[in-house]
C-alpha cells in the first residue's frame, strides 16, 4: 500500500526559501512517479512539478526557475526546494504518486498524502 506524507511547510517572507519533504513507501513496483501539487484557496489544484524514478522531471512554467524537485537514491524521499517564494505560492502542498507512464498528466495520480501548508507573506 502506497503511503505518502508531506512535511516542511511553514511561514516565510516573500523572496525566501522553503524545502518540503515527502516520505514515500509501500510501492509494489520499482518505477513510478511522484508529483507535488498545491491547492490555492478558492482555486483548482495544480501541479507545479513532478518526476519519475528514472530522474526525468517536469515543471510548470510558473515555477521552472524557482522550484527544484529531487528524489533520494533509495526512492523513499522526494523533496521540493522552493526559492524566491512569492505570495502567490501560498497554498496547501501535497505529494502524490502514480504508476502510469503518462505521469505528466495530473489526472493519473492515484495515491495522495496529507498536505502541508505553505504561507508566503509580502
Amino acid at each position: 500500500e502506497v503511503q505518502l506524507q508531506a512535511s516542511g511547510g511553514g511561514l516565510v517572507q516573500a523572496g525566501g526559501s522553503l524545502r518540503l519533504s515527502c516520505a514515500a513507501s509501500g510501492f509494489a513496483y520499482d518505477d513510478y512517479a511522484i508529483g507535488w501539487f498545491r491547492q490555492f484557496p478558492g482555486k483548482e489544484r495544480e501541479g507545479p512539478c513532478r518526476m519519475d524514478t528514472f530522474g526525468t522531471t517536469y515543471y510548470e512554467d510558473s515555477v521552472k526557475d524557482r522550484f527544484t524537485i529531487s528524489m533520494n537514491s533509495g526512492k523513499n524521499m522526494v523533496y521540493l526546494q522552493m526559492n524566491s517564494l512569492e505570495p502567490e505560492d501560498t497554498a496547501v502542498y501535497y505529494c502524490a504518486a502514480t504508476y502510469s507512464v503518462r505521469w505528466h498528466l495530473s489526472s493519473v495520480y492515484a495515491y495522495w498524502g496529507q498536505g502541508t501548508q505553505v504561507t508566503v507573506s509580502s
